[in-house]
């Protein structure tokens, strides 16, 4: 493992822009297969049942019905590992790179912040939170959803439906992450260091996904909503 990272430091040292690229690229597709795999022991199991001619659908999450064992076979999708690698390698990776290098040129040098100062971590922070994060959510709900062959009004409803719920969900643990990440990760390994935290939030977008138009989606953008109105009235 140790020869591992010392030869992943020395390819970063020699070539950072393709070797951020390749290592987002690898690791957003393995989290997509851990994804996929969630989704698969989270999703509900459906049975059709032919009852007097007719079809009833029954949810075994609620009866006492045994699936067949070829049913739980987990059967991994490879075009949308590769499709969500290429986010990795396209998106993630090259814009990553640069954003991490130019935020810390832009706080020490710019702003003149100390680094690892409150004020340096916290502006740190608030920029990714208010910039990168976004960005990088209305990107990937977007580039998932073209890639799966929806149209552009399709898209447009799948991004209204998804983002606003995985922004505030997200809101309540990226800052965490991203506050050991400023203040005790090299600028050259900020990049892995938030790629490792998204095999955990692949598996989270890609539950997000799978809950397409839930109740909780539906109160919590009705709620948000509200308040809007209110503060408007």
């Amino acid at each position: 493992m140790l020869r591992l990272w010392k030869w992943y430091q020395n390819c970063l040292a020699t070539h950072p822009v393709k070797t951020q690229v390749i290592s987002s690229g690898f690791i957003w597709g393995l989290g997509d297969i851990a994804a996929q795999a969630v989704t698969h022991s989270t999703a509900k199991p459906q049975k059709h049942v032919r009852y007097g001619g007719s079809v009833l659908l029954l949810e075994l999450v609620h009866c006492e019905i045994p699936l067949p064992d070829e049913h739980k076979e987990l059967k991994i999708n490879w075009r949308r590992v590769a499709t969500t690698t290429v986010f990795g390698l396209g998106f993630v990776g090259p814009v990553g790179h640069y954003w991490y290098q130019g935020l810390d040129r832009i706080i020490r040098v710019r702003l003149k912040l100390q680094p690892n100062s409150f004020r340096f971590v916290a502006s740190k922070v608030a920029a990714d939170g208010i910039i990168f994060g976004p960005l990088d959510l209305l990107v990937f709900f977007t580039y998932m959803s073209y890639s799966s062959g929806k149209s552009t009004a399709q898209v447009k409803e799948d991004v209204k439906r998804d983002f606003l719920p995985a922004l505030i969900l997200e809101g309540a643990i990226w800052p965490a992450v991203q506050v050991a990440n400023f203040r005790f990760v090299p600028v050259h390994n900020q990049l892995l260091y938030v790629n490792l935290f998204c095999l955990l939030d692949s598996c989270f977008l890609s539950w997000i996904e799978q809950q397409q138009d839930a109740p909780w989606k539906r109160w919590l953008k009705s709620s948000i909503s509200f308040k809007e109105e209110g503060q408007g009235g």
